[in-house]
């Protein structure tokens, strides 16, 4: 039996994923939701026939703000 209380074994501390990762991530999930974001602005623009409070890339940056994270912190 060995005894761990005199030398227990180094556990690695867990880091946060690379910044270039994460902004790639970023990146390219920022330009797969910016066509639908432009088409439901458009749509809601000629629906309402006034613009959005939000713009398309508003939008499309929120959406990228809330994915990114998931994908890492799974």
């Amino acid at each position: 039996m060995t005894d761990f209380t005199t030398d227990a074994p180094m556990t690695r501390a867990r880091t946060a994923p690379p910044k270039r990762e994460y902004y790639a991530y970023f990146g390219l999930i920022f330009l797969a939701t910016l066509p639908l974001c432009i088409l439901t602005w458009v749509l809601s623009a000629a629906r309402r026939m006034e613009l959005p409070e939000k713009g398309p890339f508003a939008k499309a940056w929120t959406q990228a703000r809330i994915i990114t994270p998931q994908i890492f912190s799974a």
